[in-house]
Protein backbone atom coordinates (compact mmCIF):
# COMPACT_ATOMS: atom_id res chain seq x y z
CA UNK A 1 0.00 0.00 0.00
CA UNK A 2 1.41 3.38 -1.03
CA UNK A 3 2.03 6.06 1.64
CA UNK A 4 2.47 8.80 -0.92
CA UNK A 5 1.22 12.21 0.23
CA UNK A 6 -1.49 13.84 -1.91
CA UNK A 7 -0.04 17.26 -2.72
CA UNK A 8 -3.04 18.86 -4.52
CA UNK A 9 -6.67 18.10 -3.69
CA UNK A 10 -9.65 17.89 -6.08
CA UNK A 11 -10.28 21.66 -5.64
CA UNK A 12 -6.77 22.58 -6.71
CA UNK A 13 -5.67 23.44 -3.17
CA UNK A 14 -2.15 22.45 -2.12
CA UNK A 15 -0.97 20.66 0.99
CA UNK A 16 -0.27 23.96 2.78
CA UNK A 17 -3.56 25.57 1.74
CA UNK A 18 -2.24 27.61 -1.17
CA UNK A 19 -3.64 27.93 -4.68
CA UNK A 20 -1.57 26.55 -7.55
CA UNK A 21 -0.12 29.96 -8.51
CA UNK A 22 0.29 31.38 -5.01
CA UNK A 23 3.58 32.29 -3.32
CA UNK A 24 4.30 31.36 0.27
CA UNK A 25 4.04 34.24 2.81
CA UNK A 26 7.14 36.39 2.40
CA UNK A 27 8.98 38.69 4.81
CA UNK A 28 12.10 40.64 3.83
CA UNK A 29 14.29 42.85 6.01
CA UNK A 30 17.42 44.82 5.11
CA UNK A 31 20.33 45.82 7.35
CA UNK A 32 19.71 43.29 10.11
CA UNK A 33 23.39 42.72 11.11
CA UNK A 34 25.47 45.62 12.45
CA UNK A 35 28.82 43.78 12.02
CA UNK A 36 28.51 43.20 8.25
CA UNK A 37 28.88 45.77 5.46
CA UNK A 38 25.48 44.69 4.19
CA UNK A 39 22.89 42.18 5.31
CA UNK A 40 19.35 40.97 4.80
CA UNK A 41 16.91 38.40 6.14
CA UNK A 42 14.14 36.44 4.45
CA UNK A 43 11.27 34.31 5.68
CA UNK A 44 9.57 32.50 2.82
CA UNK A 45 7.06 30.06 4.20
CA UNK A 46 9.02 28.18 6.87
CA UNK A 47 12.39 29.11 5.33
CA UNK A 48 14.49 31.45 7.47
CA UNK A 49 17.71 32.67 5.87
CA UNK A 50 20.31 35.36 6.67
CA UNK A 51 22.76 36.87 4.19
CA UNK A 52 25.81 38.99 5.01
CA UNK A 53 28.25 40.80 2.70
CA UNK A 54 31.79 42.06 3.33
CA UNK A 55 33.74 44.17 0.88
CA UNK A 56 34.95 45.09 -1.60
CA UNK A 57 38.16 44.46 0.31
CA UNK A 58 41.72 43.25 -0.24
CA UNK A 59 41.88 39.64 -1.37
CA UNK A 60 43.49 37.02 0.83
CA UNK A 61 45.42 35.08 -0.32
CA UNK A 62 46.69 37.79 -2.68
CA UNK A 63 47.42 35.46 -5.61
CA UNK A 64 43.64 34.99 -6.06
CA UNK A 65 43.18 38.67 -6.95
CA UNK A 66 42.21 39.52 -10.53
CA UNK A 67 43.73 42.62 -12.20
CA UNK A 68 40.57 43.63 -14.06
CA UNK A 69 37.72 42.96 -11.64
CA UNK A 70 36.66 41.95 -8.17
CA UNK A 71 36.00 38.33 -7.36
CA UNK A 72 32.70 37.33 -5.76
CA UNK A 73 33.04 34.56 -3.19
CA UNK A 74 29.86 32.91 -2.00
CA UNK A 75 29.27 30.45 0.81
CA UNK A 76 25.81 28.87 1.07
CA UNK A 77 25.55 26.95 4.33
CA UNK A 78 22.76 25.10 6.11
CA UNK A 79 22.95 25.25 9.90
CA UNK A 80 22.96 21.85 11.66
CA UNK A 81 19.53 22.67 13.16
CA UNK A 82 17.99 23.88 9.87
CA UNK A 83 16.45 20.50 9.03
CA UNK A 84 14.58 17.85 11.04
CA UNK A 85 17.56 15.52 11.38
CA UNK A 86 20.73 17.25 12.56
CA UNK A 87 22.99 18.01 9.63
CA UNK A 88 26.78 17.88 9.77
CA UNK A 89 28.21 21.42 10.04
CA UNK A 90 30.83 20.53 7.42
CA UNK A 91 29.99 21.76 3.89
CA UNK A 92 28.26 19.06 1.86
CA UNK A 93 28.66 18.53 -1.87
CA UNK A 94 25.19 20.04 -2.40
CA UNK A 95 26.16 23.17 -0.46
CA UNK A 96 29.33 23.57 -2.54
CA UNK A 97 27.31 23.19 -5.76
CA UNK A 98 24.66 25.67 -4.62
CA UNK A 99 27.34 28.18 -3.57
CA UNK A 100 28.66 28.07 -7.14
CA UNK A 101 25.18 28.30 -8.71
CA UNK A 102 24.22 31.27 -6.53
CA UNK A 103 27.50 33.07 -7.24
CA UNK A 104 27.06 32.63 -10.98
CA UNK A 105 23.47 33.91 -10.77
CA UNK A 106 24.55 37.08 -8.94
CA UNK A 107 27.72 37.96 -10.86
CA UNK A 108 25.94 39.41 -13.95
CA UNK A 109 24.20 41.97 -11.73
CA UNK A 110 27.34 43.36 -10.07
CA UNK A 111 29.76 45.93 -11.53
CA UNK A 112 32.74 43.76 -10.56
CA UNK A 113 34.98 45.65 -13.00
CA UNK A 114 34.82 48.73 -10.77
CA UNK A 115 36.83 47.03 -8.02
CA UNK A 116 39.86 45.25 -9.55
CA UNK A 117 42.09 43.33 -7.18
CA UNK A 118 39.43 43.02 -4.48
CA UNK A 119 36.96 40.47 -3.22
CA UNK A 120 33.30 40.65 -2.24
CA UNK A 121 32.47 37.93 0.28
CA UNK A 122 28.90 36.72 0.58
CA UNK A 123 27.65 34.41 3.32
CA UNK A 124 24.21 32.80 3.14
CA UNK A 125 23.17 30.99 6.29
CA UNK A 126 20.04 28.83 6.19
CA UNK A 127 18.62 28.81 9.72
CA UNK A 128 15.50 26.82 8.86
CA UNK A 129 14.81 25.03 5.57
CA UNK A 130 11.50 24.17 3.93
CA UNK A 131 12.31 23.79 0.23
CA UNK A 132 13.41 26.45 -2.25
CA UNK A 133 16.37 27.66 -0.17
CA UNK A 134 18.46 28.14 -3.34
CA UNK A 135 15.94 30.68 -4.69
CA UNK A 136 15.32 32.36 -1.33
CA UNK A 137 19.10 32.53 -0.84
CA UNK A 138 19.57 34.39 -4.13
CA UNK A 139 16.74 36.81 -3.33
CA UNK A 140 18.11 37.67 0.12
CA UNK A 141 21.75 37.77 -1.06
CA UNK A 142 20.86 40.33 -3.70
CA UNK A 143 19.34 42.56 -1.02
CA UNK A 144 22.43 42.18 1.19
CA UNK A 145 24.67 43.23 -1.72
CA UNK A 146 22.50 46.31 -2.32
CA UNK A 147 22.57 47.09 1.41
CA UNK A 148 26.39 46.97 1.31
CA UNK A 149 26.34 49.67 -1.37
CA UNK A 150 27.75 47.39 -4.06
CA UNK A 151 26.95 48.97 -7.45
CA UNK A 152 24.49 46.71 -9.26
CA UNK A 153 22.79 46.71 -12.64
CA UNK A 154 19.63 45.31 -11.08
CA UNK A 155 18.46 43.23 -8.14
CA UNK A 156 18.41 39.49 -8.77
CA UNK A 157 15.27 37.67 -7.71
CA UNK A 158 14.59 33.93 -7.80
CA UNK A 159 11.58 31.65 -7.65
CA UNK A 160 10.73 28.11 -8.68
CA UNK A 161 7.79 26.56 -10.44
CA UNK A 162 7.17 22.84 -10.69
CA UNK A 163 4.65 20.07 -11.05
CA UNK A 164 2.79 18.09 -8.40
CA UNK A 165 -0.06 15.61 -8.84
CA UNK A 166 -0.26 16.63 -12.50
CA UNK A 167 -0.63 20.37 -11.77
CA UNK A 168 1.87 23.16 -12.42
CA UNK A 169 2.56 24.96 -9.13
CA UNK A 170 4.50 28.03 -7.96
CA UNK A 171 7.09 28.29 -5.16
CA UNK A 172 7.44 24.66 -4.04
CA UNK A 173 7.71 23.82 -0.35
CA UNK A 174 9.79 20.92 0.94
CA UNK A 175 7.08 18.24 0.52
CA UNK A 176 6.31 19.40 -3.03
CA UNK A 177 10.02 19.52 -3.83
CA UNK A 178 10.58 15.96 -2.63
CA UNK A 179 7.33 14.32 -3.75
CA UNK A 180 6.45 16.35 -6.85
CA UNK A 181 7.16 15.46 -10.47
CA UNK A 182 9.36 18.43 -11.41
CA UNK A 183 11.13 21.53 -10.07
CA UNK A 184 12.28 24.48 -12.21
CA UNK A 185 14.14 27.16 -10.21
CA UNK A 186 15.02 30.35 -12.04
CA UNK A 187 16.81 33.59 -11.13
CA UNK A 188 15.89 36.75 -12.98
CA UNK A 189 16.95 40.38 -13.48
CA UNK A 190 13.58 42.07 -14.16
CA UNK A 191 14.88 45.39 -15.56
CA UNK A 192 16.77 43.50 -18.27
CA UNK A 193 14.19 40.72 -18.67
CA UNK A 194 17.18 38.40 -18.30
CA UNK A 195 17.15 34.91 -16.80
CA UNK A 196 20.51 34.38 -15.02
CA UNK A 197 19.85 30.91 -13.61
CA UNK A 198 17.72 28.11 -15.03
CA UNK A 199 17.78 24.60 -13.67
CA UNK A 200 15.36 21.71 -13.87
CA UNK A 201 14.83 18.49 -11.99
CA UNK A 202 12.17 15.96 -13.10
CA UNK A 203 10.10 15.60 -16.25
CA UNK A 204 7.90 18.11 -18.09
CA UNK A 205 6.55 18.30 -21.63
CA UNK A 206 7.81 21.18 -23.74
CA UNK A 207 4.50 23.03 -23.27
CA UNK A 208 4.56 22.42 -19.52
CA UNK A 209 8.15 23.68 -19.39
CA UNK A 210 7.16 26.94 -21.12
CA UNK A 211 4.22 27.39 -18.75
CA UNK A 212 6.43 26.66 -15.73
CA UNK A 213 8.93 29.32 -16.82
CA UNK A 214 6.15 31.90 -17.18
CA UNK A 215 4.72 30.92 -13.79
CA UNK A 216 8.14 31.27 -12.12
CA UNK A 217 8.70 34.65 -13.81
CA UNK A 218 5.37 35.90 -12.43
CA UNK A 219 6.53 34.80 -8.98
CA UNK A 220 9.83 36.62 -9.49
CA UNK A 221 8.06 39.84 -10.46
CA UNK A 222 5.99 39.80 -7.26
CA UNK A 223 9.04 39.06 -5.08
CA UNK A 224 10.98 41.82 -6.90
CA UNK A 225 8.31 44.31 -5.85
CA UNK A 226 8.74 43.19 -2.23
CA UNK A 227 12.55 43.43 -2.52
CA UNK A 228 12.28 47.08 -3.56
CA UNK A 229 9.82 47.80 -0.74
CA UNK A 230 12.25 46.27 1.79
CA UNK A 231 15.09 48.52 0.57
CA UNK A 232 12.86 51.60 0.63
CA UNK A 233 11.70 50.78 4.16
CA UNK A 234 15.26 50.79 5.47
CA UNK A 235 16.16 54.14 3.93
CA UNK A 236 12.87 55.74 4.94
CA UNK A 237 13.63 54.70 8.54
CA UNK A 238 17.10 56.30 8.28
CA UNK A 239 15.58 59.46 6.81
CA UNK A 240 13.12 59.70 9.70
CA UNK A 241 15.90 59.16 12.26
CA UNK A 242 17.98 61.95 10.71
CA UNK A 243 14.96 64.28 10.63
CA UNK A 244 14.30 63.63 14.34
CA UNK A 245 17.94 64.33 15.21
CA UNK A 246 17.84 67.62 13.29
CA UNK A 247 14.67 68.67 15.13
CA UNK A 248 16.33 67.94 18.49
Amino acid sequence: MSNRVKLVDENGIRIDGRKLNELRPLKLEVGVLSNADGSAYIEQGKNKILAAVYGPREVHPRHLALPDRAILRCRYHMAPFSVEERKSPAPSRREVELSKAIREALEPAIFLEKFPGTSIDLFIEVLQADGGTRCAGITVASLALADAGIPMRDLVVACAAGKADGHLILDLNDAEDKEGEADVPIAYMPNFNAIVLLQMDGLLTIEEFKQAIELALNGCREIYRLQKEALKAKYLAIKEEVAEEVEE
